[in-house]
Parts: C-alpha cells; structure tokens; sequence
C-alpha cells in the first residue's frame, strides 16, 4: 500500500487500507484487526494516523445524513466540516468557529485539538457534546459530564473508532473579515490584549523575515459588533485581497475587505473549493498559556535568522481554555504559535530542537503537526496524562489503537 497525507510529506506504512461500506463491516475490523489506526482527511503532518497493521477510512461512511434536534447535530465522525455545512444551512443553525481550513473531517479535528482564533472560543472539541466509540468489547456513548467524557474527545485515536459525534450549534449568524497591515511586534505586545481582542477571531501572520514586523492581521467579526480599528498599533486596512504568505494568488481566501457573509465562508481563511495553504507542506504549532507569549515571541525574534529562510509564513492565533484532558488549551487561556514550512523536513527537522528550547517549558506541541520534543517533556506539559493512559488501558487492553507514534509517547 502506497498513500500519503494531503501535503504529500508523510508516507503510510500500514499493510493495508480498508473502507468499510456500513458500520457492521467496521465493526468486524475493529472485532477482527489486531492493529489498527482510523485514517481522516490525512492532514496530520506526522505519523499518528499511521499503523503497521491497518488503516480504516470511514470516507464512504460519511455521507449518513447529518441530524440537527434542538442546539446540537449528529455527525458521522469521517465527514468534514465544509461538507457539514449545507445540512446545517437548511437547518438555520450554525458551528460556533471553524479552522483555518474547512478540508478536515470532524473526528481527527476533534481528536488532535484543532482549532482555529479566537479569545472566547475554544477549540473545535469544546464543540463536542456528545461521542460514539467503537471499541474491541463493543460501542461506548459518552456525553458531555460524563466522567470519561473530558479524557475522550481529544483522544488522539487511542481509545476505539468514533463513530459519531455531536456537535453543539447556534442560529446562524453572518461574519465579516479584515485584513490589516503596518503592524509591528513592538506595538503588538504593548497591548495584545487589545489587539486579539479586536475581533471575534483574530489571527497574526509573519515571514519573520524582518523579526519586527506583522506582515498581515486578519480580524473576523459578527455581525454587529463595531468595525475593527488597528490605528492605534499602526494597522491599516489592506487595499486588496491577502493571501497569508505574502505574495501567493489570494483566490483561495475566504471573502476579505470587511465585507458580511455566512459565518462558514468567513472563519476559515480559505475557501472549500481551492487547495488551502500552500499545498507541499510540513507545520508544526506550539501552544502556550497566553502570559507566556512576551517571552515566546522574543525568543523567536532571536531566532529568526535561522529558520525564517524554510517558512512559509508563522502564525499567531489565541485559544479559550478547557477542561479537556490532551487539549494542548487545558487550563488556561492559550496562544498558538503556528508555522507552515517548506517541505524541506530534514532542514525543519534540524531547525525544530532550537525552536523549541527556546520557547518557554509551558509549550504544548499540536498532536497533528511536526515536533522533536522528547516524549517525558511532552507528557510533563498535559497534567492529566496518566488518567488518559489508564483510560486508553480500560478502553483499549489490548493497544489495537496504540501505533509507534503513540508508543514512544508512553501509551
């Protein structure tokens, strides 16, 4: 078997990739496989979608019609969250925010901790009411205060197979976005209160070539909250389309010039129907309690000569706190510090380890994207990683969902 994730930077070792047509033949694998690991819309960008034994895609199984009732909507867990929207438009009702991109399917979103911007919005996992697991002695359902429901959402695969999922939705509701440009680092850190507070969801994107300088802000709002104003950090509307890397075809953006639209074709920055990013890619993202970013910041403004020649383009976003155990937002209000590299991975590989012992002993890694830090540092920076160890032992005696990625970490 010969597959790749979306950017063409991982390669799957598994012997074999199945597809099951109905939950019963899903369920015979999941009875059956002595390994096994679930396999979304592969844009994890290591290996923990990968198994030695046998990869499932739920892909044809996600066409099950999505269910609303009241402020929540089942899912089936393979599909993604742009094709989730035309059932949520018919129904009036929307999702509370998106990531950046609306490829992903719902469960390895849900799964990894993804997210996308804002002070007040957790990541799409505090969307999440309710799960249906499949697991080697048969279904769980869990619900939202549950006693295993906070160590089963961001769950990175290891318990069983999600089946379906339940998101929480609201009435539909209109956005409006705005890039800006001319804000500095300087002005930035004066008050980032003030400026990530400037919108709903507000994201800093920066080449890092010239350490001092934001090469882009882009501010989401709702409709009727007043319009964004960067005055003060020396922020001035773009005068046109932006694509987050300076330079690229902005085609692929999600409408700009603070112009309202459907909440679904504002909070990514890219569009469903064009390759998002930059394509050929590798990330990584680190995320920090928010009182540490002053430090976070001018450590990579140190290290900016070094690897800004392999990036792309950085990002800052900001997360809301939560309870959910593996949640890299767990306890506290949180930045994420997000690069998009050129796939060049041993070059990124070699740049990683500097990266990351400058950066405060605070930061988590994004479970779906590229990191070096040792396994005993990355279980030191989740508080609750020997409950989930013993969930996983209960829920899966066996380790069929345990693949190397996940061994190395201690599971």
């Amino acid at each position: 078997m010969t597959e790749r994730n979306w950017a063409g930077t991982v390669t799957y070792r598994a012997r074999a990739l199945r597809e099951p047509t109905s939950w019963d033949e899903l369920a015979d694998l999941v009875a059956t496989e002595p390994r096994l690991r679930v396999l979304g819309s592969r844009h994890s960008f290591n290996e923990l979608a990968d198994t030695e034994g046998v990869l499932v895609s739920l892909a044809k199984l996600a066409d099950e019609p999505a269910t609303v009732a009241g402020s929540t909507v089942r899912v089936p867990a393979g599909i993604r969250y742009g094709d989730l929207v035309p059932a949520l438009t018919e129904a009036g009702v929307a999702l509370a925010n998106l990531a950046s991109l609306p490829h992903i399917a719902v469960a390895g979103a849900v799964a990894t901790g993804t997210h996308g911007s804002g002070d007040a919005i957790g990541s799409l996992a505090t969307q999440v009411s309710a799960l249906d697991l499949l697991t080697p002695s048969g279904p769980v359902r869990l619900t939202r205060g549950d006693a295993d429901f906070a160590g089963a959402v961001v769950a990175l695969g290891a318990l069983g197979v999600v089946t379906h999922v339940e998101l929480d939705v609201e009435p539909h509701y209109e956005v409006s976005q705005t890039v800006f440009e001319g804000v500095t680092w300087d002005a930035a850190l004066a008050d980032l209160d003030a400026l990530t507070g400037a919108g709903d969801s507000v994201s800093l994107f920066c080449s890092w070539d010239d350490p001092a300088r934001v090469d882009q802000v882009w501010v989401k709002s709702r409709a009727g909250r007043p319009a964004p104003d960067l005055a003060s950090f020396g922020g001035q509307p773009a005068d046109g389309p932006r694509h987050p890397v300076t330079g690229m075809d902005p085609a692929p953006c999600t409408p700009q010039g603070g112009v309202p639209g459907p909440w679904y074709d504002r909070w990514p920055h890219f569009s469903l129907d064009h390759t998002p990013s930059v394509g050929e890619e590798i990330q990584s993202e680190y995320l920090l309690p928010r009182a540490d970013a002053p430090a976070a910041l001018e450590a990579l403004q140190g290290l900016a000569e070094l690897f800004s020649p392999l990036l792309h383009v950085g990002e800052l976003r900001t997360v809301a706190p939560d309870d959910l155990w593996l949640s890299p937002a767990y306890g506290t209000p949180t930045i994420g510090l997000h690069f998009t590299w050129r796939a060049v991975p041993d070059s990124v590989g070699a740049v990683l380890p500097a990266i990351e012992a400058a950066l405060p002993d605070t930061a988590r890694p994004h479970w779906g994207k590229v990191s070096t830090l040792a396994p005993d540092a990355v279980r030191a920076r989740f508080p609750r990683w020997h409950d989930f160890a013993a969930l996983r032992a209960r829920l899966d005696p066996e380790r069929r969902f345990v693949n190397p990625h996940l061994a190395r970490l201690g599971l």
